[in-house]
């Protein structure tokens, strides 16, 4: 987690709109998270695509570079129509986004 861009949102926003906008970006990013399990089960590769697009930009938001990192690893394996990475990678977002989540809500960032 770079905690530069929690504190440049801080800065930006103010500690609570900063910690609102962060608690938004939490819930969307869980929420994408599950939904890019669901379209990489049954969904079309162009739907997955856009879900891990959507969920970097998210990441990077709230500074959770290695999130959005992976994310991109995984559009990078779509690409390519390298199913068996796409799958592994996929794995490594799943764990990724939740050690990422768990990081930021434990985070003291927005404690006065």
């Amino acid at each position: 987690m770079d905690r530069d861009q929690i504190e440049a949102l801080c800065t930006d926003l103010g500690p609570h709109a900063a910690e609102d906008v962060v608690c938004r970006a939490m819930e969307e990013l869980a929420h994408r998270l599950c939904l890019i399990e669901e379209k990489a089960r049954r969904g079309t590769r162009e739907e997955l695509y856009k879900n891990l697009r959507v969920l970097a930009a998210i990441a990077d938001q709230i500074g959770l570079a290695s999130l959005s990192h992976v994310a991109h690893d995984v559009m990078a394996c779509i690409e390519l129509g390298d199913l068996v990475a796409e799958a592994a990678t996929l794995a490594r977002l799943a764990r990724t986004g939740e050690r990422s989540l768990i990081d930021i809500w434990e985070t003291d960032a927005f404690s006065i």
